[in-house]
């Protein structure tokens, strides 16, 4: 039984934070020299993950935190996708491409923004740039219901995609008013059936609690129409506020934002919910139904977590492709320049586009590893870290393991010689518990750097 109580202790004790995996900062100072040779010297049996990022919107979410350019103008992005084939067309000479694809995903923005004609030639460039996909890829794309027709569900069904996500967030049309993204249900039910009609086998749906006008009553329908949808998974996100860091979130009025009382009852009742439905809970913000690959690969210890979110898709090289892209690899991050202009003009030079990111340490690895692995499984075999890093692991977190004790004594998880293993009330709590790890944490929080909160 979760206990509410204690997240809502927590949760208002919790200090300010949001990152991946831990509080690294990117720095423009990344070598390119050192990046292209990382990429190089990936093992040959080390599977790909391609992340592309597809940023046109028409008009701007208010609530979106993403990196977005808002247009109309069909030129603007026939020239992206020129960039897109020429930025591959770098890529390809700096690692092997014919290493297995496990993973590709399409995010924005908008991707369906594009055309069926537009969406088809970059499919048939990445395809061609990576001739070697593995049989049970996992290839994704993030849906605008607002923009989704059949000829482009077409072009996905060709292309191999067999997982779609629908941006959905509330159904109530106040709350869409308030964030400039209206979105009717019917508009939304045509989109998932049409999916499903061109063979997409697992559909997820993304929700939002903590936007303008919000309350347990107007989310209670929100979540009994997404229901009617027959997703395979739902995600249901904590709005993070951050004006300071989205110009697009100063339009909201913050007056009109559920207090943290009102959004701890959605969020209990939301679990409540799709727990009564059959759904089970995965991390904070996940559910998916018991047969979902997800719980077989929590059952194993095998499930991973990466920009995209929960994953069975591991020990993948990540590569990040267009504008603002971020990849991931044995022991770096690294993004793409975030601007069109520094963008273009990288690869007219020949060159990846790499505006910043950063070489992991020792200690970030060691870090790394215990907070992804908190993160996606929920427990952390220490013998199995300790032989993997060959160091003890009580000496190594000396001074973080007395922080552990409240949530020892709170029941949120428990601790010995072999296993940290975080409750069900503690897995609410994740984030809090495996900040604890984080060596960059208390750098940040001294500097007076602002985060979202963890609930």
């Amino acid at each position: 039984m979760i206990d509410f109580e204690k997240i809502g202790r927590y949760s208002k004790a919790g200090p300010r934070y949001t990152s991946y995996p831990t509080a690294l900062e990117f720095s423009e100072d990344i070598s390119l020299d050192k990046y292209l040779k990382s990429l190089k010297d990936a093992p040959k049996d080390q599977p790909l993950s391609l992340y592309f990022h597809l940023p046109f919107c028409r008009s701007a979410c208010y609530f979106c935190g993403c990196n977005v350019v808002y247009t109309s103008k069909e030129d603007k992005r026939l020239r992206y996708i020129d960039y897109i084939k020429k930025e591959l067309a770098v890529l390809v000479k700096h690692l092997d491409n014919s290493r297995k694809v496990i993973q590709l995903h399409f995010g924005g923005g908008t991707p369906t923004f594009f055309t069926a004609n537009e969406l088809d030639e970059v499919i048939q460039s990445i395809r061609k740039s990576f001739p070697n996909f593995s049989d049970d890829a996992e290839i994704s794309c993030e849906v605008d219901p607002r923009y989704l027709n059949e000829e482009q569900m077409k072009v996905l069904q060709k292309g191999g995609f067999n997982r779609i996500s629908f941006g959905v967030q509330d159904f109530n049309l106040q709350v869409q008013e308030a964030v400039h993204r209206v979105q009717s249900f019917e508009m939304t039910k045509k989109s998932v059936d049409l999916a499903r009609e061109y063979g997409v086998k697992s559909i997820n749906i993304d929700l939002i609690y903590g936007l303008p006008y919000q309350n347990l009553e107007t989310f209670r329908d929100t979540l009994q129409k997404s229901e009617m949808l027959g997703a395979d998974r739902f995600a249901v996100f904590n709005y993070a506020h951050v004006p300071w860091l989205m110009k697009t979130m100063r339009k909201i009025d913050e007056q009109t934002l559920p207090e943290p009382a009102e959004k701890l009852k959605i969020f209990k009742y939301t679990i409540d919910f799709f727990k009564e439905r059959g759904y089970k809970m995965i991390g904070m913000d996940h559910f998916a139904k018991p047969d979902d690959e997800l719980f077989l690969a929590i059952d194993k210890g095998e499930l991973n977590r990466n920009f995209q979110g929960y994953t069975t898709k591991g020990g993948s090289q990540l590569i990040g492709i267009g504008l603002t892209s971020i990849g991931e690899g044995n022991g770096y991050y690294a993004q793409n320049f975030k601007d069109m202009k520094s963008y273009e003009e990288s690869i007219d030079r020949g060159e990846l586009p790499l505006s910043k990111g950063i070489f992991l340490t020792d200690d970030d690895k060691i870090r790394k590893a215990v907070i992804m692995e908190l993160m996606s499984n929920f427990k952390l075999d220490i013998k199995r870290f300790e032989d993997k890093f060959k160091v003890s692991f009580q000496d190594y977190f000396k001074e973080e393991l007395p922080e552990l004790k409240p949530f020892i004594n709170d029941e949120l998880l428990t601790f010995d010689d072999n296993h940290i293993e975080v409750s069900e009330t503690g897995v609410m709590l994740i984030r809090n518990i495996s900040m604890i790890f984080d060596g960059h944490m208390k750098k940040y929080i001294g500097s007076k750097k602002t985060f979202s909160k963890t609930i």
